[in-house]
């Protein structure tokens, strides 16, 4: 086996298993609930771009299309990720918003009975908003 053959094997090996190392990636997140902040979307677009720019060199300077087609695979990983992370902030940044909208809103039209809810006074209850004992009577 020539050099060259060595080369092509473990390249061809490696391609193969990197799109497979794509899953576990797609399925965290998929999973996660925080809008995906962990994924970079730099980062990926320049995965994906240097995926696609193989592709080009491997059909217009090689004219292959097996090792275009493992770059393509490589490529589809990345969309997937960069979609779901897209998704995830979106639906992310929408329940933010309508947390922070429900939170400024006054909950009984009452804007001393809202005020004593979230601050009690000393003869209140001794209980905020959460019903966490704030403060000890003597």
């Amino acid at each position: 086996m020539s050099a060259a053959d060595i080369t092509l094997l473990v390249f061809t090996l490696c391609n193969s298993l990197r799109v497979l190392a794509y899953a576990p990636q797609i399925a965290k997140a998929a999973k996660d609930n925080s809008g995906a902040q962990a994924i970079s979307f730099a980062t990926w677009g320049l995965f994906l771009f240097a995926n696609v720019s193989a592709v080009a060199y491997a059909l217009v300077n090689k004219e292959d299309w097996m090792m275009a087609g493992m770059f393509i695979g490589n490529a589809a990983g990345c969309i997937a990720i960069l979609l779901i992370a897209a998704w995830k902030r979106t639906v992310h940044r929408g329940q933010l918003a309508e947390q922070t909208a429900h939170e400024a809103k006054p909950h009984c039209g009452n804007p001393a009975a809202d005020m004593k809810r979230i601050w009690p006074s000393e003869h209140g209850s001794g209980r905020g908003y959460s019903g966490v004992h704030l403060h000890q009577s003597n």
